[in-house]
């Protein structure tokens, strides 16, 4: 297949002849269950922070099997898998995935390659945030406002104009690819620096929100929240006298968490869990992935304004507290739904 991207499994030959029945301790004594086999396609890196040491321990105390799916073999001559988890790009591993979905109903991939694919383009990704206008007692949710550039940088200005969009603008790479590159954004203050930005990119007007982001996190069913440090406000006086381009790498990352610090509580209050739990529900239907993170901000000097301003697939979970917990029985709630459907006879 032309990738360089095989890990080692801990479990060496297991890839080869995967025992389907273990055991585990209940009451001091080992009951049987069937093994949930986990094949994962996964770099090197995304490895390394997902498959951490205390999620494949309680994983085996649950019946949970993770197996590295070599990239040099036949997908079909693998396993036999329950689950396939997966986090690659490129035209040619989503063609093998298709394929395998359709010769291997009775596995679950998570997730489908072409809903993957739709989130991959700052374009697309917010669409379906911004159809759903999402609107009730608890709050609204909306996308900021935001202009597409895909190339001549020296048309910035004028298409700028055109959109009514206001300064400052976020700039962000309209691919999201898996590198950091792709996460790294720029602030434009003034219309001159407009001209010094590199599409293809997405520009987007700055909304104030406290300096705190919102990254909601959902697994399945489950969504876990947590705070982190976001770029500052801007008053007018700032703004008046800000010029230039400002970079900065990925905003938020575990390092910058928010959850302990001391913040205006106007700030600091999560997103209700009614509103998220209603847009996460819409968003699973209308994206079709099953894991994937929101950045939401709320706009400064307003309580129930939100703004979702990206979305993720598979992101960081290994930063996400107890996520060893939620994502096991997430894995075990998707083999007991297949187990029931095949019983039933159907898929």
């Amino acid at each position: 297949m032309g990738m360089s991207l095989k890990e080692e499994s801990p479990y060496k030959n297991e890839e080869e002849d995967v025992e389907r029945e273990s055991s585990v301790v209940v009451g001091g004594f080992p009951q049987p269950v069937k093994v949930v086999v986990v094949g994962y396609a996964l770099t090197s890196k995304k490895t390394r922070s997902f498959l951490q040491p205390k999620l494949e321990g309680l994983a085996r105390n649950k019946g949970i099997l993770f197996v590295a799916i070599d990239q040099h073999r036949p997908l079909s001559d693998q396993g036999p898998f329950d689950i396939v988890l997966h986090k690659l790009t490129g035209k040619e591993w989503r063609q093998i995935l298709e394929d395998y979905r359709l010769t291997h109903p009775e596995v679950t991939v998570l997730d489908p390659p072409d809903a993957i694919q739709h989130v991959h383009n700052r374009q697309s990704m917010l669409q379906d945030v911004a159809d759903l206008n999402l609107s009730d007692p608890y709050g609204k949710v909306c996308v900021p406002k935001q202009l597409v550039i895909t190339k001549d940088p020296s048309s910035i200005p004028d298409a700028v104009n055109k959109a009514g969009l206001l300064l400052p603008l976020v700039a962000k790479p309209l691919v999201v690819d898996g590198s950091a590159k792709s996460h790294e954004l720029s602030l434009a203050f003034d219309q001159f620096s407009l001209k010094k930005l590199e599409p293809p990119l997405v520009l987007q007007e700055f909304v104030n929100h406290g300096g705190v982001l919102f990254k909601v996190y959902i697994i399945g069913e489950a969504i876990k929240v947590v705070r982190r440090f976001s770029l500052p406000d801007f008053c007018e006086r700032e703004l008046a006298k800000s010029v230039g381009v400002f970079q900065f790498p990925r905003v938020s990352c575990a390092a910058a968490s928010a959850d302990d610090a001391d913040l205006d509580p106007r700030v600091a209050e999560l997103p209700p869990r009614p509103l998220l739990e209603r847009l996460a529900r819409e968003l699973r239907r209308r994206l079709g992935l099953r894991l994937f993170n929101l950045d939401i901000i709320r706009e400064h000097g307003t309580r129930d304004r939100f703004y979702v301003i990206d979305i993720n697939y598979f992101p960081g979970y290994g930063k996400m507290p107890e996520y060893e917990h939620i994502f096991t029985d997430f894995l075990l709630g998707l083999a007991q739904s297949k187990y029931k459907k095949r019983i039933a006879g159907t898929y």
